[in-house]
């Protein structure tokens, strides 16, 4: 089996432009799908059931579609060239590395701001799909993860109830650490590791039962267990952890996967993974008030009054990324204004989206293109995106990710 979905990309600066010009400032993206070794697929993303296992062996399911992806997959030796990677469809046919294309155009895609501050498109999305719950982990800060020339990986979820007919086998997440928790337990727990078997991690957490329609802000350094629902996750362009369980999806976590992302000459150290950790915002006693998040409406959507359309911030706690979920009604069209370039997933309902035919994803084979992801440049977002809903009953539901900057807060809670 290839390591790759999909053959024809190529690098054309003339691509690069046409695709850009042809959309009007909206461009189209490849589905990415990306498989991993330590985790049983959910089946909810959409792909094909008989695709969810299209790698060699050794190499896993197909757990993750990643979103508006500048980055590629650490997925071992066997990860493909462009695996984790997003690519844009080129009118003329073919398909373009996105990140390539981000450099291409720079200012003229991400805005002034974005790029000269950043200097690219410093986040992506991705829907993490796994019939159980993933292991206790951690993401490192930008100066951990620099040690091991990478940069740091805070994260958010989202529950969106389009993506989960079902739950899966766990419906809890562990997040953060029981308030008292004290290094030497944490310690005595990594080193069970080396005996094998369960290291009851867990033990010093505390569980959360998942909200549909609700998620959770996880900045790095904090301890983390997501529950096996389907979860909307934005977060920063990296592929940084340390699992810290030893014991997960009913089968043992490689200890490799505890060291993947340390310094060779720490292997070894647990006092180097403990100081992974931001131990204020894991024992935080308001750990629920500060990290919980219930969309609340956008002011534009507010004032418009929702006969037309709704639209919700879903992610807005973090500086590095945030997010938006929109629903057009029925037999609606709008045009909907935003400040920033972002990347956009519909999930429910067809019509059109910034001049392309749009239409959620119902079964998708592996390397098949679909309709149902763009990006948009930040002078197509300031001029406002028009979304046509060609349906007489179903709402068209689109979830949009943007990169860093403030957004404006409403009530929480």
């Amino acid at each position: 089996m290839t390591s790759e979905a999909y053959e024809n990309i190529t690098s054309s600066t003339e691509g690069f432009d046409r695709a850009l010009a042809a959309g009007s400032g909206v461009v189209r993206l490849a589905p990415t799908w990306v498989p991993r070794a330590f985790c049983t697929p959910g089946r909810r993303i959409r792909l094909h059931p008989d695709d969810y296992f299209p790698f060699q062996q050794t190499r896993g399911g197909v757990d993750e579609r990643w979103l508006a992806s500048t980055i590629r997959a650490d997925n071992g030796p066997l990860t493909g060239a462009h695996e984790g990677l997003s690519l844009v469809v080129d009118p003329d046919g073919g398909l373009l590395p996105f990140d390539e294309f981000v450099d291409h155009h720079g200012s003229e895609v991400l805005g002034g701001r974005l790029w000269e501050e950043f200097g690219g498109w410093t986040m992506y999305s991705k829907f993490y799909d796994n019939l159980q719950p993933l292991p206790f982990h951690v993401h490192h800060s930008d100066e951990k993860a620099a040690l091991v020339e990478k940069v740091g990986k805070p994260e958010a979820y989202y529950y969106s109830p389009h993506m989960n007919n079902y739950l899966g086998a766990q419906s809890v997440s562990y997040l953060g650490l029981q308030p008292g928790t004290t290094r030497d337990q944490l310690k005595e727990r990594l080193k069970r590791f080396e005996a094998g078997g369960d290291n009851r991690i867990t033990d010093y957490s505390l569980g959360y039962r998942t909200q549909l329609g609700t998620g959770w802000d996880i900045p790095s350094g904090v301890l983390h267990a997501p529950a096996s629902i389907c979860t909307y996750e934005p977060q920063s362009a990296s592929d940084v952890f340390a699992m810290c369980e030893s014991w997960s999806n009913n089968r043992e976590v490689p200890a490799e996967l505890l060291w993947k992302d340390v310094p060779q000459e720490h292997h070894g150290d647990y006092d180097f993974v403990l100081d992974l950790l931001d131990w204020d915002k894991n024992i935080d006693p308001d750990f629920v008030p500060n990290r919980f998040m219930r969309p609340y409406p956008t002011a534009t959507s507010e004032a418009d009054g929702g006969s037309a359309y709704r639209e919700h911030w879903i992610v807005y706690l973090s500086n590095s990324f945030s997010a938006k979920e929109l629903t057009v009604r029925p037999g609606q069209t709008v045009t909907i204004k935003d400040q920033d370039a972002y990347g956009a997933i519909i999930v429910q309902g067809g019509g059109s989206f910034g001049g392309h035919q749009a239409q959620a994803a119902t079964l998708i084979r592996f390397g098949q293109l679909s309709e149902d992801e763009f990006f948009v440049s930040e002078s197509a977002a300031r001029e406002g995106v028009t979304i046509s809903n060609r349906s007489a009953t179903d709402d068209l539901v689109v979830l949009k990710h943007f990169g860093p900057g403030n957004v404006e807060l409403g009530p929480i809670g």
